[in-house]
């Protein structure tokens, strides 16, 4: 074999390898409440606005808080870098991506799941098809 192509072939699977590695360390996987205390990177906690709690804004900080409960059943302030989500009052799941820094997660990206109106029971489907 020509030395050009042994050379080209290296080069081709050392920026696979690369490419897999970024893609494997910038991965954020899901955790609850309790299992993200233990880890120190950035992770996905799935759960509902603890409506009682409220929720606020604070303009000058650009920081919107809340409490948050998961589907453990855990709660834990959420303090997130940004503007309350346009859809977050109705949202029927919250899924926040950060990491858990002294007793509150601080959130970079907020998810919202609204309730759809596609879902519901089969009584309320098969009467809303008559």
């Amino acid at each position: 074999m020509k030395p050009k192509y042994i050379i080209g072939g290296l080069i081709a699977v050392t920026f696979l390898i690369i490419g897999m590695m970024s893609l494997s360390s910038n991965s954020i996987g899901y955790a609850d409440i309790s299992s993200a205390k233990n880890i120190a990177k950035k992770v996905q906690i799935k759960g509902s606005w603890v409506k009682d709690k409220g929720a606020e804004y604070d303009s000058q900080k650009n920081t919107f808080t809340f409490h948050m409960t998961d589907e453990k059943g855990e709660q834990i302030k959420v303090v997130h870098a940004g503007a309350r989500p346009n859809n977050f009052e109705i949202a029927s799941h919250v899924v926040v991506k950060g990491r858990l820094e002294g007793d509150a997660f601080h959130s970079s990206e907020i998810l919202t799941k609204c309730p759809s109106k596609y879902e519901g029971t089969a009584e309320e489907l098969k009467n809303s098809a008559m």
